[in-house]
């Protein structure tokens, strides 16, 4: 599959929406980062006052290569979102975006609606409620 993002930021909310899909590459995670800045660049809230929620729902496996440089742009404190909640539809692709965000405190959920209400809930510390293996 084709690898694609889009990434939108709602100003008022403080709230940065990415939608990733398809089989990274090295070029693409450049094009990524690049539209990512270009993205934090129109939040008007100070640094990592910024909320992230990414839908990686259409996402493909990625090589091993590809979780190692997703695991370095989570990684960099330049752009650290105050919360970062993921869409995801497999397990595996769960996994893979565990092994990625391990250095990041991260939710993960099965649709926008249950990540959004956990960007935007009162209480910083409540973490979703695990899902299971065998969830669909």
């Amino acid at each position: 599959m084709e690898p694609y993002f889009t990434i939108d930021v709602d100003v008022p909310r403080h709230l940065v929406l990415i939608r990733m899909g398809g089989f990274f590459g090295p070029e693409t995670i450049e094009q990524f980062i690049k539209a990512r800045n270009a993205a934090h660049a129109r939040l008007q809230c100070g640094p990592h006052d910024h909320m992230t929620l990414t839908d990686v729902s259409d996402m493909s496996i990625q090589s091993q290569d590809m979780v190692l440089s997703f695991q370095r742009l989570l990684a960099d404190p330049t752009h650290r979102s105050r919360k970062l909640a993921f869409v995801h539809a497999s397990t595996l692709a769960r996994m893979q975006l565990q092994r990625a965000a391990a250095s990041r405190d991260v939710a993960y959920f099965r649709n926008a609606e249950e990540a959004e209400a956990w960007l935007f809930g009162n209480d910083e510390d409540t973490q979703p409620a695990p899902i299971s293996v065998a969830a669909r």
